[in-house]
């Protein structure tokens, strides 16, 4: 299991949210760029970087984005945040992204994520925003008629390179990542998943190391990188340990 530092980019910052509320948000640096290399120069072997802009509205942060997937090279990025549209996922993936993550889109349209999948093979990460056994949608501020499960088995079936979960009121909250549920996604979906939202201490990262084998391939670390709650050499030392 892999860790991936959180790079969230919002009017040009270095911000997280609490449970992906707009208005619950802390800026921890002025310079997104510096804090991307930051990670990667600590042996980061993947970024995870979101347009909150984007999440919220329309994609905004393409211009930084760029920036960030250059400057950390060969440090492969994953870029999500308001990608609705095929355009949109291939601005992301010229600008030199590894992958893109889709949300919204791709969970009310089963037509959209066939396509996005079929068109960039293994390109392609599926975020399941989860309120509960349903998809939060449209940056997490609605709930969609859809369980996470199913967009999971979608999305396996569409050939998404991997699918991204997301327990939101956990996420920024530093209380823990649901580790049964995540676990039990990985199980009934039979494809690749980020665990992602609640991480908060290493011994985080051990618990879900420690059901890896579900199917666990990477856990997304943001807010407890940024207080100092974990340090990313010792968040890799104990995801390794569980492999």
């Amino acid at each position: 299991m892999i860790v991936i530092p959180a790079v969230d980019v919002k009017e040009g910052r270095c911000v997280r949210l609490r449970e992906g509320r707009a208005d619950a948000e802390t800026v921890f640096s002025e310079d997104p760029v510096a804090m991307a290399t930051q990670w990667a120069a600590q042996g980061a072997p993947r970024l995870h970087v979101v347009d909150l802009d984007g999440a919220f509205g329309a994609p905004r942060q393409m211009a930084l984005v760029a920036k960030i997937v250059a400057a950390v090279a060969p440090v492969r990025v994953e870029v999500g945040g308001g990608l609705r549209d095929i355009a949109a996922v291939e601005s992301v993936l010229e600008a030199g992204a590894g992958w893109v993550v889709v949300g919204t889109r791709a969970a009310l349209d089963e037509r959209f994520l066939r396509d996005v999948c079929r068109r960039f093979p293994a390109r392609v990460i599926i975020a399941v925003d989860a309120r509960g056994a349903r998809v939060a949608v449209k940056g997490w501020t609605e709930v969609a008629d859809v369980t996470v499960t199913e967009v999971g088995q979608r999305a396996f079936q569409a050939g998404a390179a991997a699918l991204l979960y997301t327990d939101i009121s956990r996420d920024g909250t530093e209380r823990g990542p649901n580790v049964e549920d995540t676990a039990s996604l990985a199980r009934a979906v039979r494809m690749p998943i980020l665990a992602s939202g609640g991480v908060g201490s290493v011994a985080d990262i051990a618990a879900l190391a420690a059901v890896a084998d579900a199917g666990i391939e990477g856990v997304v670390v943001g807010r407890a990188l940024y207080t100092g709650a974990v340090s990313l050499p010792d968040a890799m030392r104990a995801a390794a340990r569980g492999a």
